[in-house]
């Protein structure tokens, strides 16, 4: 056994218990309380195996999808959580997610570090069928807590359909066509129940 690489391992693992404490503005779907990050990552890594077989690829590396959705939100113990409906600067945002995707996976040893990095940076560029699948998904399962707890958090904060429109239709159909159709009758149910304003 190599005693460093273990080390640094669990360095990480240790590290990615944080994750457990930054609260997301998602609620649970019960309206109990907010979700924290690990929650959500483990809670997309199930849609990925659940929700598959809507997949615009139907020949996607399906543990290469699991693998980005569950540290794709890492990088929040540093950069915090930003609000997908919020006002805030992308730039200043990006920067200080890659800085913190560069610390944390830096712990592990490099040919980890190198592939969580790679695998996090192509999540991020959005351009391989994996990584449309899985921001697919990411944007996916907030809509479904939205609705399941009557637009609790849209109401919140004053989201309009149009918004989550704008936001949805550049990442859904992407990777999922299915899921995008079943997303747009939800909104317009929601709207038409007064979960979300219109």
């Amino acid at each position: 056994m190599d005693k460093d690489r273990l080390e640094k391992q669990i360095a990480f693992i240790t590290e990615i218990d944080k994750a457990k404490q930054i609260l997301r503005e998602t609620i649970l779907m019960d309206a109990s309380r907010q979700e924290n990050d690990a929650e959500h990552m483990w809670h997309l890594a199930m849609s990925v195996l659940i929700f598959s077989e809507y997949a615009k690829d139907k020949n996607l590396d399906i543990l290469k999808v699991l693998k980005m959705v569950l540290i794709h939100d890492i990088v929040e113990i540093d950069a915090g959580d930003t609000y997908v409906y919020g006002t805030f600067d992308y730039p200043r945002v990006a920067e200080a997610e890659q800085k913190a995707a560069q610390r944390i996976f830096g712990l592990l040893p490099e040919d980890q570090a190198a592939e969580f990095m790679e695998l996090w940076n192509e999540f991020e560029r959005n351009e391989t069928e994996e990584a449309k699948f899985a921001k697919a998904l990411d944007c996916f399962m907030p809509v479904l807590h939205n609705y399941q707890t009557k637009g609790k958090q849209w109401q919140k904060h004053q989201v309009s359909s149009d918004k989550v429109l704008a936001r949805c239709s550049s990442r859904i159909p992407k990777g999922s066509e299915a899921l995008w159709d079943y997303v747009k009758e939800l909104l317009g149910d929601a709207v038409g129940k007064g979960y979300l304003n219109p």
